[in-house]
This record gives structure tokens, C-alpha cells and sequence, in this order.
């Protein structure tokens, strides 16, 4: 199993950019996906965007356009660049490969 750990969130205004970070236990390289997903307040959890052992990435509409997701293979880790954000992003942020999820890192997106 492995363990994921994240990083990076915030507090940043409307229009602002973060880069979450999502730190993994032992080699992405046999993993087969990764993925972020978030929980706002009173929301259930839902899937932001996904990364594949090969590369392939795909985004919730909600977000395409506006974040990317990455990965280092030599660092173990997985990245949420988030671009252009909204107070409707305002969320927790999960990292989830492998059958576990890490802590979360809060967003929030306020003026």
C-alpha cells in the first residue's frame, strides 16, 4: 500500500495560481494512476483530475482548462497546478492512488 502526503494549499485570491503537491511513499512508476480529487464544505467528494502510469490526463469540466496535473517520476510525486481560481474551488484537496487517499490541504479562495 502506499502512502500519499500533499502540500501546497492555501489562501489565494480570486484569479491566483497554486501548485499542490502529492508526495508518495514509495515509486509512481508502478502505479498505475493518480488522481486529485476535493470535498468543499458540505459537498461530497468529487474527481478534479487523473494521471496515468503513461502519461494520459484527464480533468473534471469543471476545472479543464484551468488546472494541470503532473508527474515526477524521479521525485515520486504528483502536482495540481491550478490556474485562474474561483471561490467555488475553495476546497479540501485529496490525493487518491492504490486504494489510499492522503490528508487533504485546504484551498481557499477569497478576496
Amino acid at each position: 500500500q502506499v502512502q500519499l502526503v500533499e502540500s501546497g494549499g492555501g489562501l489565494v485570491q480570486p484569479g491566483g495560481s497554486l501548485r499542490l503537491s502529492c508526495a508518495a511513499s514509495k515509486s509512481i512508476v508502478s502505479i498505475n494512476a493518480v488522481a486529485w480529487h476535493r470535498q468543499a464544505p458540505g459537498k461530497q467528494r468529487e474527481w478534479v483530475a487523473m494521471i496515468t502510469r503513461g502519461g494520459t490526463t484527464n480533468y473534471a469540466d469543471s476545472v479543464k482548462g484551468r488546472f494541470t496535473i503532473s508527474r515526477d517520476n524521479a521525485k515520486n510525486t504528483v502536482y495540481l497546478q491550478m490556474n485562474s481560481l474561483k471561490p467555488e474551488d475553495t476546497a479540501v484537496y485529496y490525493c487518491y492512488s492504490s486504494l489510499s487517499w492522503g490528508q487533504g490541504t485546504q484551498v481557499t479562495v477569497s478576496s
